[in-house]
């Protein structure tokens, strides 16, 4: 992002990056409780949760080096509070484009299924793959090709198994996918994109407007 601050705490649309994914989950009718996962010297999140209305928000300070490690620590911290057969919805702090109606999407489509699932897009683009030197060196068929998002939706158990059992995996349906399950794919939203590149901000400030 090339910014001063990590990118889940810049400005957008008058409040935080995570601020807005926090609202979200906070304000959603099917969400009992939510957890945000930080590093243990993070000295901004007090100040974006401390509002009586997050009640239902508690910061969890153990933050890991990957991803990974950073759920699995999440998940353990909140043992006592859940169940194995309990379902868990894992989200990037950096997607802020998400709307309840998606969360209340996934859980409908998954609310059967004993695997879990993640929103996920069909991939529309021709894909290439590159050489070295960034030149385009084959095509990649697109046929049955998604782009993964979050939230990814698993039971509490399967979820810490496929974590604690998996190495240098990119997200938790990766880590789902190893124990040989299938998690489903439900279609997502284009405004539900990760912030990567400073542009982004500019792009996800019109969908939270309305104006994309």
């Amino acid at each position: 992002m090339g910014a001063a601050l990590p990118k889940q705490y810049l400005p957008l649309a008058g409040k935080p990056v995570l601020q807005h994914v926090i609202d979200t989950f906070s304000s959603s009718a099917s969400i009992a409780h939510t957890y945000v996962v930080v590093s243990a010297d993070d000295d901004r999140i007090h100040a974006l949760t401390a509002d009586a209305r997050y009640a239902n928000v508690t910061v969890l300070r153990v933050g890991g080096d990957t991803r990974q490690q950073s759920v699995l620590n999440g998940l353990q911290s909140m043992r006592d509070a859940v169940a194995d057969e309990d379902c868990v919805l894992v989200h990037d702090a950096a997607r802020p484009g998400l709307t309840s109606a998606l969360i209340e999407k996934l859980i409908d489509a998954l609310q059967d299924d004993v695997v879990g699932g993640l929103l996920a897009l069909p991939v529309v683009d021709t894909l290439k793959r590159a050489d070295d030197a960034q030149r385009s060196e084959t095509t990649v068929p697109r046929d049955n090709m998604w782009s993964a998002q979050t939230p990814q939706m698993f039971p509490y158990a399967l979820l810490c198994r496929a974590l604690a059992t998996t190495d240098d995996v990119t997200d938790e349906a990766s880590a789902v996918e190893a124990l040989g399950l299938k998690p489903k794919l439900v279609e997502g939203s284009a405004r539900n994109f990760k912030i990567t590149r400073a542009p982004d901000l500019a792009l996800a400030e019109l969908f939270l407007k309305g104006l994309a």
